[in-house]
């Protein structure tokens, strides 16, 4: 194609892609399959891939996320973002209604309209849009100050990169609208599984998870998340059509394209608002998102201006707030569970009670302090809240309705499960079981080895973990790439076709890269992310065995924590028997094939990469992989020792930093090319 044609292909790429972008996220409406989809983005990708000079900052393409931030620059709102006051009760709300009633004339009071608008538990936005293209996102801040979160917003689909998506509405020269990010339930809890399969930080609420996920500074974390956005207020418009009332500013919202919710009402008659408000709080529990109330404001924008507000919240509108979901029962015990890496977590149980619709029978108590602080006794009458709607916690006790029977708890001396001493290392809450073989332990780290973000053996869960430990069929993680089919065909529910894609997940499980194992091990502080590292200074699970706490800390990303657990973890003999069974099985033990550990046979040895941009044949595991396994390193940095910047499409600062430094810049060919030309 000419370069013309290509330009138009890739503008009209552009527009299919955002045009079913806002028929799937904002009219929950797809009119294409998500292969096709996946078909158009693909041919997007690699048309910018052999043309960069053509990627614009509002392509489908740049949702990907870009450069980690090492802060967030400060942004000021163009006006305040005012908080709420709080009406519990309809009684509450006839009170806020009388308020503005003594400030407006009765005919203006009695002709007054409200729009009821549900009040997402998320996190505030504010996006600037110039001449209908996004230019900044940032937080609510104290209102009058937020963090520029712009990369991060980008990956979010639902946000409108560039607008009029649909319809027949003209942009403002300059456009800010307020918005709620947030994280539908089910999307929630499926991460927070995940997370927790990689033994990765879990979220305690999908609010705390939007908040979190907008908040990283590498917006590829961001972008690994499934957020999604409602849009409510026009903040500014300049240049473009002024609604003049709130229901006419979420339709404008809606004819440019911004996601509004379908939920919101209008009411002329004040006691019908009220009854809904009294009737939507059962309803809210059947929403895919959460809510914590609904929110009510005049319609008319005049009115809200002469209504003015009080301290930093608007006269003109009000929150009505549900209660919390609480209940009262008794606490009749606490137990311990053991996580995979030993930590003894202690948990109540419960009174069977019901809660928010569901049935609890226990509930989280954080740790021993936590118990302490709060004074929870076995015996107590004690108040139990679903955080979040999600996880029950005992959030306080009864202490009034004591009788005197109530018992102390005291962390047991002993693991409640192997029965070796427990220890509480000097500045930590946790207490630990130091029994590699504990068989809490092992289920839980058979899981997580087994886990997509480490070995990926499919087909392999909790479940299966457990039942295996409990027949006696494995003992550590090695003993895995032992089970002969023979075993588990005596297994209840293991047919013969089961047990064969258990096999071939687990022989595909031996070759799978260095860093994927070492995050498998289960080794206290070290996730995925720094198992990455790791792989990429030790090339091999020998190198990193004899690798010393001094070494260790000298790696960017690597402190005196991490280190001295990568360092005890391998100093025990148990340990490194699991390592020994691991290569006896045949389990890849490095990133280089053994034949080229011998010198001159690794034509990258000794070289520096920083990589930049979407490259378009390899993702960027896969260019790290290639790297390591011809000897060279990897490092996140651009600096003097730099040897090359591997650039793709939609670079970020690491290019400008490298011209400015003169660092060689090669492209993905330009790699291969170099490891070719060692080779010959």
């Amino acid at each position: 194609m000419s370069d013309e044609s290509v330009a138009k292909r890739i503008a009209r790429l552009r527009e299919l892609i955002n045009y079913h972008n806002y028929r799937y996220y904002v009219l929950d409406s797809p009119e294409i399959s998500d292969a096709e989809y996946d078909a158009l983005l693909r041919e997007l990708r690699q048309l910018e891939a052999e043309h960069p000079e053509l990627i614009t900052p509002d392509s489908p393409t740049q949702r990907v996320g870009g450069e980690p931030s090492d802060r967030f620059e400060r942004v000021e709102h163009p006006v305040p973002m005012l908080s709420l006051s709080n009406a519990f009760g309809p009684d509450e709300l006839r009170a806020w209604r009388n308020r503005i009633a003594r400030i407006l004339s009765s005919e203006a009071v009695e002709k007054l309209a409200y729009v009821v608008e549900p009040k997402i538990d998320g996190l505030t936005v504010v996006l600037h849009y110039q001449d209908g293209l996004f230019v900044l996102g940032a937080t609510r801040g104290d209102g009058y100050v937020g963090e520029d979160i712009t990369a991060n917003l980008r990956t979010v689909p639902a946000v409108p990169l560039r607008i009029p998506i649909a319809g027949d509405a003209r942009p403002p020269r300059r456009l800010v609208v307020r918005g709620e990010a947030y994280m539908p339930r089910v999307a929630f809890e499926r991460m927070n599984a995940e997370l927790s399969a990689r033994g990765e930080r879990t979220f305690a609420n999908p609010r705390n998870a939007a908040a979190g996920s907008l908040r990283q500074l590498d917006p590829k974390v961001t972008a690994s998340r499934p957020l999604s956005l409602w849009t409510y207020q026009v903040v500014l418009a300049e240049g473009g059509e002024t609604p003049r009332t709130q229901w006419e500013a979420l339709d404008y919202l809606r004819r440019l394209g911004f996601p509004v919710n379908p939920l919101n009402r209008r009411f002329e008659d004040f006691e019908a608002l009220v009854q809904y408000c009294i009737d939507w709080e059962p309803k809210r529990k059947e929403l895919p998102y959460d809510t914590d109330g609904l929110v009510i404001k005049v319609d008319d924008f005049a009115i809200q201006e002469q209504l003015g507000t009080v301290g930093n919240a608007p006269r003109w509108a009000i929150a009505y707030k549900y209660p919390s979901e609480e209940a009262v029962t008794r606490l009749l015990d606490i137990q311990v569970n053991v996580g995979r890496t030993g930590v003894l977590t202690p948990y109540a149980v419960l009174e069977p009670v019901r809660v928010g619709g569901v049935t609890v029978r226990n509930a989280t108590l954080h740790n021993e302090d936590y118990i302490r602080e709060k004074d929870i006794r076995i015996g107590d009458m004690v108040v139990v809240q679903r955080a979040g709607e999600v996880i029950p916690q005992v959030v306080r006790v009864l202490k009034e309705v004591r009788t005197g029977d109530e018992r102390k708890w005291h962390m047991p001396k002993r693991c409640p499960v192997c029965g070796e001493p427990i220890v509480r290392p000097e500045g930590e809450v946790a207490y630990y079981c130091v029994n590699a073989s504990c068989p809490a332990q092992l289920v839980r780290l058979v899981e997580y080895f087994a886990s997509r973000n480490a070995m990926d053996i499919a087909g392999l869960g909790e479940k299966q973990a457990a039942l295996f430990v409990e027949k006696g069929l494995i003992h550590d993680i090695a003993d895995l790439f032992y089970l002969k089919p023979e075993q588990l065909l005596e297994l209840e529910g293991f047919k013969e076709k089961r047990v064969q894609n258990l096999m071939n997940a687990i022989e595909a499980a031996k070759n799978r890269p260095l860093a994927r194992l070492i995050t498998g091990l289960g080794i206290k502080f070290v996730g995925s992310t720094v198992a990455e590292t790791l792989a990429q200074h030790y090339y091999s699970i020998d190198a990193l065995m004899r690798a010393t706490e001094e070494e260790l800390v000298q790696i960017e990303g690597i402190g005196p924590k991490i280190a001295k657990s990568i360092v005890d973890w391998f100093s025990r003999e148990s340990n490194r028997r699991v390592i020994e069974k691991l290569r006896a099985a045949g389990v890849r033990m490095a990133d280089v094939a053994p034949e080229t550990l011998e010198e001159g046979k690794r034509p990258l040895e000794g070289k520096t990469f920083v990589i930049t941009g979407t490259l378009p044949t390899m993702s960027r595991q896969e260019v790290t992989e290639f790297i390591v396994r011809h000897g060279g390193r990897v490092t996140n940095t651009v600096s003097r020792r730099t040897d090359y910047l591997v650039v793709g499409a939609s670079p970020g600062s690491k290019l400008r930093r490298a011209q400015e430094l003169g660092v060689p810049i090669i492209d993905e060919e330009g790699l291969k090319a170099l490891v070719n030309e060692a080779s010959e």
